[in-house]
């Protein structure tokens, strides 16, 4: 893979470049936020630091999901729960906290990448896995479109991530369906997911957010989710 590697601390990006380098991977490293925004063409994967010299990571963080549904996994030392869930609502895919083993980062890559390509999108080395399925998927006033990403609701585009996207593209494969915690964590994070099951909790709740009403995923207690009834727009 082609990996954005963004590091501000030279000894670390060096480490870590010479490994990955050792794994097959071509290493593009920067040291700032600006260089990684400008130099995301070609980039596969990105591992994001979050203290870097001129912007925010998390910051940083949201203009990439912004401008491209490529993996993002933040590499930090911040610990706090909450710095968790600011870097998944600000679109990472994973989030490593140091000091990690170059095992267990490598083990992450490529579980983001293994999931990729589940709703329309290829990487290198995996084939999108919805070719030759319905491209355009409607749920009442809501529709999504598996190979642009792009959803509506009520004719109105929702800004979605690419975990938000691709929890609500499972969940209106079979909306009447409850799927348990385990199926969705297996399908939309990977079946060897090391994270915390809370982090699902964060993505439904921003999705209810996003579609601006809670029924729209209900919630079947201690088993999973489902989507709900559409509520009428008031």
């Amino acid at each position: 893979m082609r990996v954005l590697l963004v590091e501000d601390d030279e000894h670390v990006a060096d480490a870590l470049g010479t490994a990955l380098r050792q794994q097959g991977h071509d290493i593009v490293p920067v040291c700032t936020g600006a260089a990684a925004l400008a130099g995301m063409e070609g980039i596969e994967l990105v591992l994001l630091d979050l203290g870097l010299p001129d912007l925010d990571g998390l910051e940083v963080c949201k203009r990439i999901r912004a401008m491209s549904p490529v993996p993002i996994i933040v590499l930090t030392a911040r610990t706090d729960e909450i710095d968790r869930v600011l870097g998944l609502h600000a679109g990472a895919d994973d989030y490593v906290l140091k000091p990690y083993s170059v095992h267990e980062l490598r083990a992450r890559m490529e579980a983001v990448t293994r999931r990729v390509c589940r709703c329309g999108i290829a990487s290198s080395g995996h084939q999108a896995s919805c070719h030759g399925t319905q491209e355009i998927v409607a749920f009442g006033p809501l529709s999504i479109n598996l190979r642009s990403r792009d959803v509506l609701l009520r004719d109105r585009p929702l800004q979605l991530t690419r975990k938000e996207f691709d929890l609500l593209a499972m969940l209106m494969e079979e909306p009447e369906k409850v799927h348990t915690r385990e199926d969705i964590i297996s399908r939309v994070w990977d079946e060897n997911w090391f994270g915390s099951t809370r982090t699902l909790d964060v993505h439904i709740g921003a999705l209810r957010q996003k579609l601006g009403a809670y029924e729209w995923i209900e919630t079947s207690r201690g088993v999973g989710f489902r989507l709900g009834t559409p509520p009428e727009e008031s």
